[in-house]
C-alpha cells in the first residue's frame, strides 16, 4: 500500500506540472524573452547561468521557499492567508504579479479534479508557487519531489521560451535541463531545511529584465 501512495504522489505531481495542466504557463517568460531582445541570454550556456542563478539568488529561489511554506501550512488557514499576502507582496513588478497570481488561479481551477478542503481555504486566486505547495501538502506528496518537479517545470518552460525565441534547438534545450538536474536537486534540498527567514534575491539584471518587458514591442509573451 505504501508503494501504491508514493506512485499516486508521483503521478499527481507529473500531472499538476506538466505542461499539459491547463494553466497557460507557455505564455509567460519571467523577463527571459526580454533578456534574449537585450542580449543577456544568447545561447545554452547562457540560458544555464540565467536558470541556475535565478534558482540559487533570484525569484526561483524565493518559489521554492513559497512551495514549501505552502507545502508545510496546508492545514493552519490564517498562516497559509499569511503566506499568500506575502507571496502576492513579494512580485516584482507588475508582470510578475500578473504571472505568479494568473498562473496560481488557473491551477487552484484545475486542481478542483483532486478535491480537498484546503481549496476552499486557498480560494480562487493565490500566487502559484503557494497554491502548488499548499495542494501538495493537503495530498501528501512529499516536499522535496514536490519542490524538485516545481523546479524543474519551471526550468522548462524557460528552456521552451528559449527555443520560441529561437536561441537553441531541441536538442540543446534538452541538455541544459540535463546539466540542471543538479542544481534543481541542490536547491529542492536546501528549501527544504529553509524557511522565510531566507526570502531574499540578488539578481539585478533580471529583475531590470522583467520590469523592461513591460515595454517590449512585438513580444511572444505575457511577461
Amino acid at each position: 500500500m505504501a508503494e501504491r501512495a508514493e506512485t499516486q504522489a508521483l503521478l499527481r505531481l507529473v500531472t499538476w506540472l506538466s505542461p499539459a495542466f491547463p494553466i497557460g504557463s507557455f505564455s509567460y517568460s519571467g523577463g527571459l524573452e526580454q533578456a534574449v531582445h537585450d542580449g543577456l541570454v544568447t545561447n545554452a550556456e547562457d540560458l544555464r547561468r540565467w536558470l541556475e542563478t535565478l534558482m540559487n539568488h533570484g525569484a526561483a529561489w524565493n518559489d521554492a521557499l513559497f512551495v514549501a511554506e505552502g507545502y508545510r501550512c496546508h492545514d493552519d488557514a490564517s498562516r497559509l492567508r499569511a503566506v499568500c499576502e506575502l507571496a502576492e507582496a513579494l512580485a516584482g513588478s507588475r508582470e510578475r504579479h500578473m504571472e505568479t497570481m494568473l498562473l496560481g488561479e488557473a491551477f487552484l481551477a484545475a486542481a478542483r479534479h483532486w478535491p480537498h478542503p484546503v481549496l476552499e481555504t486557498l480560494g480562487s486566486t493565490v500566487a502559484y508557487p503557494v497554491a502548488v505547495g499548499a495542494v501538495a501538502g493537503a495530498h501528501r506528496t512529499g516536499l522535496e519531489p514536490a519542490l524538485a518537479a516545481f523546479l524543474n517545470a519551471s526550468a522548462s518552460n524557460a528552456v521552451s521560451v528559449a527555443i520560441r525565441c529561437g536561441i537553441l534547438g531541441q536538442r540543446a534545450g534538452v541538455g541544459v535541463l540535463a546539466v540542471l538536474e543538479e542544481v534543481i536537486a541542490d536547491v529542492a534540498a536546501r528549501a527544504v531545511r529553509g524557511s522565510l527567514d531566507d526570502l531574499g534575491s540578488a539578481v539585478i539584471m533580471a529583475d531590470i529584465a522583467a520590469l523592461r518587458h513591460e515595454t517590449l514591442h512585438s513580444r511572444l509573451f505575457r511577461s
